[in-house]
């Protein structure tokens, strides 16, 4: 049920947005900017919308952004229920499962960070 409520969501707003961008393009393109502007995409030396603006309410675009929402689905964790099983990279560049790293009876410990 889930996943066809996010279905819904993106395939409407996906429409809405394409729709908008056929409608109104120089504002929409003004949008999707700003939209870069948060999240700091337009510091990228190689920025340019022409590559990547266009690509916003595509098929492709609904497509990847149902695998990432019905992705988190599955890497949901609640109190009181086991932890998700789920996918990291090692240094290494190896794809593994975060309970892969179990060992016995030791508690697993994950430390957060950042690199900057």
């Amino acid at each position: 049920l889930q996943k066809i409520l996010i279905l819904l969501q993106v395939t409407l707003s996906v429409v809405v947005g394409k729709t908008l961008m056929v409608l109104f393009p120089n504002a929409m393109k003004r949008y999707i900017l700003k939209m870069g502007e948060k999240s700091r995409m337009n510091q990228n030396p190689k920025f340019s919308y022409e590559n990547w603006g266009p690509t916003f309410f595509s098929f492709k675009y609904l497509l990847f952004v149902l695998k990432v929402k019905w992705k988190r689905l599955e890497d949901e964790a609640y109190e009181g229920h086991p932890a998700p099983n789920t996918p990291v990279v090692t240094l290494g560049g190896e794809v593994r499962h975060l309970l892969d790293f179990m060992e016995d009876n030791r508690p697993l410990i994950l430390n957060f960070g950042s690199c900057t």
